[in-house]
């Protein structure tokens, strides 16, 4: 099918609903595995949930993760080869860890996986990307790392590397036209990693239109609202009530965090089974879904600029608002007068004593 068939308005329902899927998880970009481990955790739904074929109507699906899969060597890269030479098919290609500049490397390599069956030399993961992407029914980019370079682009890194719509262009399509899908984190949330690729294998199926995305290529329904507006704090920040140190129930931006404008849903959705999360355990954020990553967001724990100037904008209505509320409460936590009726508190309602 032509790259250009499929443009992103229109639903996949007109291409052949697909009754399977191989997915081709990469781990060889620089990077800690831990989006592969955040996975583990998903419950809505499970990786168990959609290997298994626990959900009606997907497409049956075929994982080959190089920690998850049973096969190992060249039994395990026997899929990627086949893959590369158009006999695995459809697939979608998921790559964790940012993408190194091979091309600054010397006469060394910065990442590999596999050998070359020809030459017997390491084959670097940009090779794999160079040979998988175009074959592949979409491509995704599995944290923030794989999505926009991450901790490894940081300024002075060695590596030149980068994310892949960097790597690939970010107006790159696959050869069902779908744009490179990024789902960023550090590590990614687990929800929301395994609840895209819910979204794609019903899309593959036929029964979701194409995937909706922001301007920088992640999910528009997951990454549209700020951590601030999810958060259980940001009532305290409303009023003005600002935690001076680690252990407040307050609003910690004071303290360093970035809630007010990172776009991520972790205060709301929590980190595992709607527990945990940043925010809601004290933790501050430091910015991890944001392509502007760590360097933007860096020294950590300090307030950020803009946070100095709103936060003393916000001190004198806050205090206003405070005492009004106060004085509200003070009213509503008193009964009406008309319950007692003329018997004084204490009272009212009593029986009369026996005799």
């Amino acid at each position: 099918m032509a790259e250009s068939s499929i443009p992103w308005g229109r639903r996949t329902q007109q291409a052949p609903a697909l009754e399977a899927m191989h997915i081709l998880w990469i781990t060889a970009g620089l990077g800690c595995d831990g989006d592969s481990i955040a996975i583990t955790a998903a419950t809505q739904p499970s990786l168990e949930d959609l290997v298994l074929g626990a959900i009606p109507g997907l497409p049956q699906v075929h994982l080959h993760h190089p920690v998850l899969s049973y096969e190992n060597g060249d039994e395990f890269l026997a899929s990627w080869f086949g893959a590369a030479e158009g006999r695995l098919d459809p697939f979608l290609l998921v790559v964790e860890g940012s993408i190194p500049d091979e091309r600054i490397g010397g006469e060394g390599y910065w990442a590999a996986v596999g050998v070359d069956r020809e030459t017997g030399q390491p084959i670097p993961t940009c090779a794999w990307i160079d040979r998988l992407a175009p074959r592949a029914w979409g491509v995704v980019a599995a944290g923030t790392c794989a999505a926009y370079g991450g901790i490894h682009a940081m300024e002075g890194n060695p590596t030149g590397c980068m994310g892949l719509p960097d790597y690939l262009g970010w107006d790159w399509r696959s050869k069902w036209g779908l744009p490179i899908v990024c789902v960023p984190g550090c590590p990614v949330h687990p929800d929301n990693f395994m609840e895209v690729l819910l979204y794609l294998l019903k899309q593959a199926a036929g029964r979701a239109p194409m995937i909706p995305l922001d301007e920088n290529l992640r999910p528009a329904w997951l990454f549209g609202q700020t951590v601030h507006e999810g958060c259980d704090r940001a009532g305290y920040y409303e009023q003005g009530d600002f935690a001076e140190g680690a252990g407040s129930h307050q609003c910690i931006v004071k303290l360093g965090c970035w809630g007010p404008v990172v776009q991520c849903n972790v205060g709301k959705r929590g980190w595992m089974a709607g527990l945990g999360g940043c925010p809601n355990v004290g933790g501050i954020c430091i910015g991890c879904t944001m392509p502007g990553f760590p360097d933007k967001f860096m020294p950590f724990s300090e307030i950020p600029p803009g946070a100095m100037l709103s936060t003393t904008a916000v001190a004198m209505y806050g205090k206003a608002i405070r005492a009004l509320r106060r004085f509200t409460q003070a009213s509503m936590n008193r009964e009406p007068e008309r319950r007692a009726g003329s018997a004084t508190r204490g009272e009212a309602g009593r029986l009369p004593a026996t005799p």
